[in-house]
């Protein structure tokens, strides 16, 4: 396991008297302002008691419940990292700060400002219609950029298809990538509501190879990761692991390997590879005018029906942060920032058993001197006749759908209507939580009752 807050560290001449006076007078100048923003980044740092989120992280980490690692900035500063778990657990390789993760859906953030470039370049418009480049997909003649952008195009997504993960592995060309978008057929009309899909941020990295005449790894390396100086960030050019790219998993008994979707199938949708500290200065850059004009970045963060154009609000208490998220093959990611005072957070996961959106929680909690717990994953064995007073279907007046209570061998399981059914634990007699600590029932045989906690509410169900 490795914890720690990182700050940078720099090595001067040990003999200034070498240089020539102006030479002299330049470096002191230069040291004096490198050793003020250091001072600052360091004091903020000694701010934040990072102490309770590593035994969070710890405990995690001892429990099968995370591997992953975690980064947070202050205006593009790195304050404190954290890494659990493995990159490659066959070979026993632990993941580190350099260890790279796909971020899945937060490449839209990514593509959406290419889209955006090439608008300030004047090859794009966001009233442009999609018949100009791939007339075969219906509603193409009204569906816009802009609809794209922020999900209101109705285009079906493509990886919502049923035989999905037959194909999701193997690499796919552009133009049976679009017969397979074009194929389904529009959910609703365009500009009439929203709802998201991976098949518009594939359409508009296409649409970018389209007007740039070169590969989306191109542009991006030459718009975004190039100027930024983001070493460990890349679109991979085909299945193969990049250099220090992490193995995702499942957990099960144990953490299992998943497959690898090919990049060729998300592209600029959800292939990119990244690390924590890369994400949270691609982001800093972003909201500190570095990437877009101001008028690019507002457009961006225009929210309509809970979206802006690849980015949207993720609030926390007071706080209006900006970001996205990401999930791809066993991999989650989480990518924020507070633009008021410029502190962001970026989390990756390359295996979780527990809910990845609580770390984040705990994460800027941790900076903002929130509350926050830190689980216990102790469990105990229950008789079979408490698991079979338990055992049962319920009903609430408070919500519409029903749970069941069912047993298996020694395992316990809960399933609510039309949802997948999931193993619970006994912490008590009477008490039976989701792995992940974040849903709890509680049975009271006597009266054939059963309450449900989850996200702090609770709601009481009856046993049919």
């Amino acid at each position: 396991m490795k914890i720690k807050n990182t700050l940078h560290n720099t090595t001067f001449p040990s003999s200034l008297s070498t240089l020539p006076s102006s030479l002299f007078t330049l470096f002191l100048s230069l040291f004096t302002l490198l050793l003020f923003t250091l001072q600052t980044t360091e004091i903020f740092a000694q701010q934040i008691d990072f102490r309770k989120l590593d035994s969070l992280i710890y405990t995690l980490e001892s429990n099968d419940k995370f591997m992953g690692s975690i980064a947070v900035a202050r205006e593009g500063n790195v304050i404190y990292t954290s890494s659990a778990g493995y990159s490659d657990t066959e070979s026993g390789l632990k993941a580190d700060k350099m260890s790279r993760y796909r971020i899945g859906s937060i490449s839209k953030m990514f593509t959406a400002i290419l889209v955006f470039k090439a608008i300030e370049e004047g090859k794009l418009s966001l009233d442009m219609t999609l018949d100009r480049f791939y007339p075969s997909v219906e509603n193409s003649k009204t569906i816009t950029i802009a609809d794209m952008l922020n999900h209101h195009s109705g285009i079906h997504s493509v990886t919502d298809n049923k035989d999905y993960l037959e194909w999701n592995t193997k690499p796919i060309a552009k133009k049976d990538m679009v017969k397979l978008i074009s194929e389904g057929k529009s959910e609703f009309e365009p500009k009439s509501k929203a709802k998201y899909s991976n098949s518009n941020y594939i359409l508009l990295s296409f649409i970018l190879e389209d007007v740039y005449g070169k590969s989306y790894r191109d542009i991006l390396n030459k718009k975004i990761i190039k100027p930024l100086s983001l070493v460990y960030t890349e679109m991979p050019s085909n299945s193969k692991k990049l250099k220090g790219e992490c193995n995702s998993y499942k957990f099960t008994d144990r953490w299992t390997k998943e497959g690898d979707t090919d990049p060729s199938v998300p592209v600029g949708a959800g292939a990119i590879v990244s690390t924590p500290s890369d994400m949270v200065l691609f982001i800093d850059n972003l909201f500190s005018g570095k990437l877009l004009t101001d008028a690019s970045l507002k457009q961006m963060t225009t929210i309509k029906d809970g979206f802006g154009h690849g980015i949207f609000p993720l609030p926390f208490y007071d706080k209006k942060l900006f970001g996205h998220t990401g999930g791809i093959d066993g991999f989650a990611s989480v990518l924020a920032i507070n633009p008021d005072d410029r502190i962001s957070v970026a989390l990756t996961s390359n295996g979780n058993n527990f809910n990845i959106n609580n770390i984040f929680s705990a994460v800027y909690s941790c900076v903002y001197g929130k509350s926050f717990s830190i689980p216990s994953f102790s469990k105990i064995a229950i008789s079979k006749e408490l698991v079979q007073k338990y055992s049962g279907i319920y009903s609430s007046k408070q919500l519409p759908f029903k749970i069941e209570i069912s047993s298996e061998g020694e395992k316990v399981f809960a399933q609510a209507t039309n949802q997948n059914r999931f193993e619970i634990e006994a912490t008590a007699p009477d008490t039976l939580c989701s792995s992940d600590r974040s849903i709890v029932f509680v049975f009271k045989p006597e009266t054939s009752e059963m309450t449900l906690t989850q996200s702090g509410f609770t709601f009481t169900f009856t046993k049919m």
